[in-house]
């Protein structure tokens, strides 16, 4: 009977949260999403989610390696539409990654004032770049071993931001999130950016985030006014 219950929980929750598919060649920039089940009858919020230099490449798989989608593998569910672009090579492109939100915001019931976006290391230059060009077009957004530009202050200041780095990271330093912020208060004293110094944090480990509540809980509690 306890088998039983399970198997119908596993194919409950399956249905709610929606499958992961791939779509390529609808943008610039292939992706996975997952659309929930309810996306017809309730505006749904958006998760966009920017791979690592390591994820890039031109076989979508790759970018299961880790973060969010990793998290979904092992079984985190993500209650809106998540979508995770990947790049073929060099850096993010803030204007591509608007036109790929903008595609989803054509073609899905989303809801406008719930739009997130987070990513780790060139991703979470990625994220700060596409947040430090189109802040009107998010909500919140959560950055994790990398940084942004210092001119981008300003724009940064007018968004919700959790900006985290490891102090043990040799690969990107922690400066790098440190100018960024520094900028931001410059620009805006009590700006709404959240600065959290990880302690034993290297640029690998800190991938833990995306399997933890936490990042997901400020994501989603954060609404456009």
């Amino acid at each position: 009977m306890k088998a039983i219950i399970s198997f119908l929980f596993i194919i409950f929750t399956s249905s709610l949260f929606g499958q992961l598919k791939t779509m390529v060649g609808e943008t610039d920039y292939p992706f996975w999403i997952q659309v929930p089940e309810n996306e017809k009858t309730e505006k749904q919020p958006v998760l966009i989610f920017l791979h690592g230099k390591s994820l890039s490449g031109t076989d979508l798989n790759r970018v299961k390696r880790y973060g969010v989608l990793r998290a979904m593998e092992r079984g985190r569910k993500i209650p809106g539409i998540v979508v995770a672009p990947q790049l073929a090579s060099g850096s993010w492109n803030p204007d591509k990654v608007l036109q790929l939100l903008e595609y989803v915001q054509k073609n899905y019931n989303t809801d406008l004032s719930r739009v997130y976006v987070c990513g780790m290391s060139l991703g979470s230059y990625g994220t700060l770049h596409f947040a430090g060009k189109h802040a009107d077009k998010i909500t919140a957004a959560v950055a994790i071993c990398g940084g942004g530009n210092v001119s981008d202050g300003c724009k940064l200041a007018t968004l919700p931001l959790w900006i985290q780095h490891g102090d043990k990271d040799f690969i990107v330093r922690l400066s790098e999130s440190k100018k960024v912020v520094d900028a931001i208060k410059k620009c805006k004293p009590d700006a709404d950016v959240t600065f959290t110094i990880i302690p034993g944090g290297n640029h690998s480990n800190v991938e833990r985030l995306f399997h933890e509540d936490a990042m997901y809980d400020w994501l989603f509690k954060q609404i456009k006014q």
